[in-house]
């Protein structure tokens, strides 16, 4: 079985973030920062540790902070130059020319409509899918422990992680088959089923690996759960045409289009920096 490298990667960041309003007004949501670095930018580098060469934001109106970022700021950069300050905090806002492309998801249709848009810069290749609100701490990183298990087994892959059953109305939910350790068989696929329905607590977390091949599904998707184009419904039906398994992530997952799991990332990387950790965790413990 020949397997084409994984080069691509897509990031859908059209989302109007309404959970984080007034936040989000006028900042991307993806923009939100977990310490000092957004949210995008946490992503990205997952992806560059990953070996992932071409990154591609799917965006809307409003997002033109992300593209600010990922570019050269002359006058900031000529400021601190100037002022003898190091440029190496900019280093991961720095992509490399030609290295990165922007498309326009114009209207908010769902996941899978996002991921479609990308259909001709992707091209024939397969690709990686990140979503920024799943903020994923660990060593590897998450991307680059499906890459690592996708040159091995080929086809599709999407990160797992198993939920208390009560939550699995809303993630995508994977039905099961054959496991070896952290590799799941992905027997079947179903989108925010409802309570008590789930084939397993095993959910579906925002890193994808996927064929081509899905944009060709995606192109005749109906609508599904929230009257959106669901990414979840179109690899359902890819299953049994090409390989499909699920990474149980051995690390920890932070869901930041939440709140309260947005702060405890916050407060988690905070206290793993030696240059604050310890005044944030000294400041914890006068909170009682």
């Amino acid at each position: 079985m020949s397997i084409k490298p994984l080069r691509k990667a897509v990031f859908p960041v059209g989302g109007l973030g309404t959970r984080f309003l007034p936040a989000t007004k006028a900042i991307p949501k993806e923009m939100l920062p977990v310490v000092d670095r957004p949210l995008i930018q946490y992503a990205v580098d997952e992806a560059i540790e990953a070996g992932i060469e071409q990154m591609i934001f799917v965006t809307g109106r409003g997002k033109s902070a992300i593209e600010d970022h990922f570019d050269i700021s002359y006058e900031l950069e000529h400021t601190m130059s100037s002022r003898g300050k190091s440029l190496a905090v900019l280093d991961g806002s720095r992509l490399k020319p030609g290295n990165v492309a922007y498309v326009r998801q114009q209207e908010p249709m769902g996941l899978g409509h996002a991921v479609w848009c990308a259909r001709d810069i992707v091209g024939d290749e397969p690709f990686a899918v990140l979503l920024a609100d799943d903020f994923m701490v660990g060593q590897p990183g998450c991307l680059k422990q499906m890459v690592e298990a996708y040159n091995k087994t080929g086809g599709n892959m999407i990160c797992a992680q198993e939920v208390a059953w009560d939550q699995t109305d809303k993630y995508g939910v994977i039905t099961p088959g054959t496991r070896d350790g952290a590799l799941t068989e992905v027997k079947g696929l179903v989108e925010k089923p409802k309570a008590g329905t789930a084939p397993s607590n095993l959910a579906v977390i925002g890193r994808y690996i996927l064929q081509p091949e899905v944009m060709r599904v995606l192109e005749g998707q109906e609508k599904g759960a929230g009257g959106e184009i669901q990414l979840t419904d179109a690899m359902a039906r890819m299953i049994g045409d090409q390989p499909f398994h699920g990474v149980t992530f051995a690390g920890t997952r932070y869901d930041c289009g939440d709140k309260a799991g947005f702060i405890h990332a916050n407060i988690a990387m905070a206290l793993g920096r030696e240059d604050i950790g310890p005044s944030v965790r000294e400041f914890l413990t006068t909170l009682g």
